[in-house]
């Protein structure tokens, strides 16, 4: 097996189901975001799904080993990630996961036509997954320009992002976003009108603290009620080890809900 660059590093997920190559230096590196939002997608999920924003693809591989059935589409912006995207699909302890996952170089917010002819059809999915930037524009940022865009988020960007997923997902078809808990009520804005039956997942450091992330799912054209789901705590009391239940998720033993 070839050695990777000082710059790369090759890093093993779901016990070795898959592995990523990643940027060693600067850029995005995926981490327990990517797991716990693969993990919103339902157990034996068998259709076509979409990772918007897919860095390296840690997200769509991980729906991809868990939901043997399913076929994944990696969409990414970034020239730079999407290199890692590519490299990760073609490295060869991938070669079995890799036959049913793609990727698209394409920016998200692209609409119609544009959007269509990049390679994201309308109604083309049965799923869209999105961990979008999440650091409000006011924040201190990396001096990292490939990792701030990945971390960043642009004005209006839920609604673009939402509105891109409602166009690309088929009727009664699933979304699932990660995020921070105060991007909620703009979340909440751009999925009204579009997803619906939507459950809120808070996640949380301990047991006893506030959660710093929330999980939505919900289905385009739902009209059911909201539910507020029990949160993923992701330690014990004491100590930095993850629960059984966080460790399952992040392993793909089983989904968050």
């Amino acid at each position: 097996m070839s050695i990777l660059p000082e710059s790369e590093t090759l890093d093993a997920f779901h016990r070795g189901a898959f592995h990523l190559v990643q940027p060693a230096l600067k850029g995005h590196r995926a981490g327990v975001d990517a797991m716990v939002l693969a993990s919103a997608v339902p157990d034996g999920f068998s259709g076509r799904l979409a990772d918007l924003g897919a860095g390296a693809g840690a997200a769509g591989l991980a729906v991809a080993a868990r939901c043997p059935a399913s076929t994944v589409t990696l969409v990414e912006r970034s020239a730079f990630m999407a290199g890692f995207a590519r490299k990760t699909l073609a490295h060869p302890l991938n070669a079995d996961i890799s036959r049913r996952v793609s990727l698209v170089e394409a920016d998200v917010t692209l609409t119609g036509r544009a959007r269509v002819a990049a390679g994201l059809p309308d109604n083309a999915f049965d799923f869209a997954i999105m961990n979008p930037p999440f650091n409000a524009e006011g924040d201190r940022q990396t001096p990292d320009a490939v990792k701030a865009e990945a971390h960043v988020m642009p004005k209006d960007m839920f609604e673009q992002w939402i509105r891109t997923a409602a166009a690309m997902v088929k009727p009664g078809g699933g979304i699932a976003i990660i995020a921070r808990p105060i991007s909620i009520g703009e979340i909440l804005t751009a999925l009204s009108g579009r997803f619906g039956g939507l459950t809120l997942v808070p996640v949380q450091p301990r047991g006893h603290e506030a959660a710093i992330r929330i999980v939505v799912r919900g289905a385009l054209g739902s009209r059911a009620r909201l539910t507020l789901a029990p949160a993923l705590v992701l330690h014990g009391e004491t100590g930095n080890a993850f629960t059984e239940r966080t460790e399952a998720i992040g392993n793909g033993l089983k989904g968050l809900l």
